[in-house]
């Protein structure tokens, strides 16, 4: 049994879910994400569900199928612990990333996340450069931004770190840990509160599913050392897993990620970029790219050493990527206008009396 509370549950859940429950349907929360199939947590206990027909149906891409963290409608056999997910719960955040291949396709990686823990390992793991586009995700996904530097008994210069990702990263909290050290976690305490949820995101070999063993008092997720050779992670973590901690808040521990490409061009990067956001009003021209322009207080500020040349590098690398997804987007969806006319021209043309 999982008292709804416990799952993250509030009064504005509550009213969220009101036309799903007059129509008989009961709250669950997704915790394991499988191959057709969620486990989903709920105050009768764990079931396993499938998606209705109708929901794959409707569904525009992987982005309208639940994901999770996800709070889902369900359909419950009272005979059996399995249910059918018939709608989703509208999302409050959504960490979302491009899905692997040639397509435009967004991935949730996990919803309904109040923080999101970015773990990087303070051995060669460390890039700011890739906080940075962690930070950019974690901004545009309505969630909170949390970097956590692991691995601090490796080296003398932990506090030179966590500075330098301070510059990369304004206006977040930057805390340096050791999952070796439990008692240097008690820093994540603010963010671990009873029916809060956070997820720890990073690369593989990081120590996320050990800094989860520690939060979780047990070992709860295998782990596995870097290689030897590279100090590069080995996968150990295979699938999203949704865990509630001792202290009443939930986790979800996510697979290692190779490869971060960016998905959405919102106002995460004006929050990653608040520093270069400060000093635009005051270009020449409002349109300023940063780039050659004159009278552009941006390349200004480069010039007198208060802001970096690879800050603003990084700033224009991002932007272009972002800019470049976004013609795959608006592609992507006039290709898909285009085949549902050409459907419907299709199924009128069989339909069409004969004379």
């Amino acid at each position: 049994m999982f008292p709804l509370p416990a799952l993250g549950w509030d009064d504005d859940w509550a009213r969220a879910f009101e036309p799903f429950a007059a129509d008989g349907l009961i709250p669950g929360r997704v915790s394991r994400e499988h191959r057709g199939f969620f486990r989903v947590l709920t105050d009768r206990g764990e079931v396993v569900a499938t998606p209705a027909g109708r929901l794959r149906l409707d569904a525009r891409g992987r982005i309208d199928l639940p994901a999770v963290g996800d709070w889902v409608a369900l359909r419950a056999e009272t005979s059996t612990a399995r249910a059918v997910v018939q709608a989703l719960v509208p999302r409050r955040s959504a960490f979302l990333r491009r899905a692997a291949g040639e397509q435009a396709v967004e991935q949730v990686v996990a919803a309904n996340v109040d923080s999101v823990l970015l773990v990087s390992g303070l051995d060669h793991d460390f890039n700011p450069r890739r906080i940075e586009r962690y930070v950019l995700l974690a901004w545009e996904s309505g969630a909170r931004p949390v970097v956590v530097l692991n691995k601090a008994d490796l080296r003398s210069d932990v506090e030179d770190c966590r500075r330098a990702i301070e510059q990369v990263a304004p206006g977040v909290d930057v805390h340096a840990v050791s999952a070796r050290d439990p008692s240097s976690l008690a820093v994540l305490a603010p963010y671990l509160l009873p029916g809060r949820t956070v997820a720890l995101l990073g690369s593989s070999g990081v120590g996320k599913s050990t800094l989860l063993n520690r939060l979780m008092g047990t070992d709860v997720q295998p782990t596995r050392a870097v290689r030897a050779h590279d100090q590069r992670g080995r996968h150990t973590t295979t699938d999203r897993h949704l865990f509630v901690l001792p202290g009443g808040a939930l986790a979800i521990d996510t697979p290692g990620m190779r490869e971060l490409q960016l998905w959405d061009s919102g106002d995460g990067l004006a929050a990653t970029f608040e520093d270069i956001e400060a000093l635009a009003p005051r270009c020449r021209f409002r349109d300023c790219t940063h780039d050659a322009e004159p009278g552009c207080a941006v390349r200004e500020a480069v010039a007198d050493g208060t802001l970096s040349d690879e800050r603003l590098a990084s700033f224009h690398k991002l932007r272009a990527e972002l800019r470049h997804l976004e013609r795959k987007q608006d592609e992507r969806a006039q290709s898909d206008a285009n085949r549902r006319v050409r459907s419907v021209h299709k199924a009128a043309r069989k339909h069409r009396p004969r004379e």
